[in-house]
């Protein structure tokens, strides 16, 4: 339990990690992925190279850091960890690992005489806490998965029954369970862990559910990566009848209940879970305006998909947006990148009642919460996904 004295000690931490907290979280990965291999499979190196995954884990810090007296300010912040981490599979033997990790990067990037054993001790027990918030939820989710009618716990056999080219760069893979048994329904929106083994090396990767929950098996949509290991292997190597390991179905980005209007806005490969929340709203009479942008008619996926749902349902408006000019100019609504005149068109007449869905690259994701913003979309409606780690879009 946090002492009152703990809690301060924490909170006056909060300055140094605003400016060094980058630092901080670079150095503990630096420190546990070479220490520790048995967590390596749980992390995306790529992420590392780049600095997102530090720099996620610096916000994440910060943020529990600046709400240590008052947790529920987090917000959708536990939440989102905990699907990540079930998406995962992480365990409660890996909590000792990352506290011993963290509290040694503590030390040793801020300094004997800032990390004084008193501040050691604070986060000791700060991070104890919060260990054991997580453990807790995500013991939870496991049993809830592993009890649910097609659920399971762990890793499950599955083959890939039908794999299809979807665009120039995305291929869609259906994956069935090698058991014959059901599957755990998914909700629109959610993501499944995958595992695989690569000349001799586990990885682990989420991948956005594309399709809607049959009971049957699973549709991943996969956009080849230039420098992706796991992308390039699945869409060169991964063929009709080879097997992947996947971990139940997570994700807490899913279409809400309600009256409004639907507008579901999509960059790139972030068609693949739009599309699949695109198949549950049409099941209700709410209106859907469903916005997609890409760099070009070759690598737009689910183009003859979308089409084909509004012509058979008319309370869906669909809108394409691309950098090149296609060939056919009915294939767009819209060349270059969409623009705040261009949303305001697309958006429905009272864009402060709708409910809007978005999901992209993160610097497409900032320029289309800002619009919404300028429109009148209130916060409390928009919702939002990171493929990679999660970061601020403020």
């Amino acid at each position: 339990m946090l002492t009152a004295q703990q809690k301060s000690i924490v909170s006056a931490t909060v300055p140094l990690l605003e400016t060094g907290g980058e630092a901080l979280t670079t150095h503990f990965y630096r420190i546990m992925l070479a220490e520790y291999p048995e967590v390596r499979p749980l992390f995306n190196q790529a992420h590392q190279a780049s600095g997102d995954q530090p720099r996620a884990l610096a916000h994440s810090v910060l943020m529990y850091a600046k709400n240590i007296d008052r947790l529920e300010a987090l917000g959708p912040l536990a939440s989102q960890i905990v699907n990540k981490h079930v998406a995962l599979q992480v365990q409660p033997e890996h909590y000792p690992i990352v506290g011993t990790c963290l509290l040694r990067a503590i030390r040793e990037v801020l300094g004997p005489q800032v990390a004084t054993d008193e501040v050691i001790d604070a986060w000791a027990a700060a991070y104890g806490q919060l260990a054991d918030i997580l453990i807790g939820a995500e013991r939870q989710a496991y049993d809830g998965k592993a009890a649910a009618a097609g659920g399971w716990r762990g890793a499950r056999a599955f083959e890939v029954v039908r794999k299809e080219a979807e665009s120039d760069e995305i291929t869609s893979f259906y994956l069935a369970p090698v058991d014959g048994q059901p599957v755990l329904d998914h909700a629109p929106g959610q993501y499944i862990g995958l595992r695989l083994d690569l000349d001799g090396q586990e990885v682990r990767r989420n991948y956005s559910l594309s399709a809607a929950a049959n009971g049957r098996d699973y549709r991943i949509s996969v956009k080849r990566e230039p420098n992706g290991v796991v992308s390039n292997h699945l869409h060169d190597h991964l063929h009709v009848g080879g097997h992947v390991d996947l971990y139940p179905p997570s994700g807490d980005f899913t279409l809400a209940d309600g009256e409004r209007p639907v507008v579901l806005i999509s960059g790139g490969v972030g068609i693949t879970p739009t599309l699949a929340m695109l198949e549950q709203a049409l099941t209700t009479s709410r209106a859907v305006h469903f916005i997609h942008c890409a760099r070009s008619r070759g690598v737009h996926a689910f183009h003859q998909k979308v089409d084909a749902l509004a012509r058979r349902h008319p309370q869906l408006q669909r809108f394409y947006c691309y950098e090149q000019a296609p060939e056919n100019a009915a294939d767009a609504q819209a060349v270059g990148r969409i623009d705040a005149q261009t949303l305001a068109r697309w958006l429905p007449a009272a864009p402060q009642d709708v409910d809007a869905y978005f999901l992209g690259p993160k610097p497409f994701m900032k320029h289309v919460r800002s619009t919404l913003r300028t429109l009148g979309v209130p916060d409390a409606q928009m919702r939002w996904e990171f493929f990679g780690p999660a970061a601020a879009l403020d």
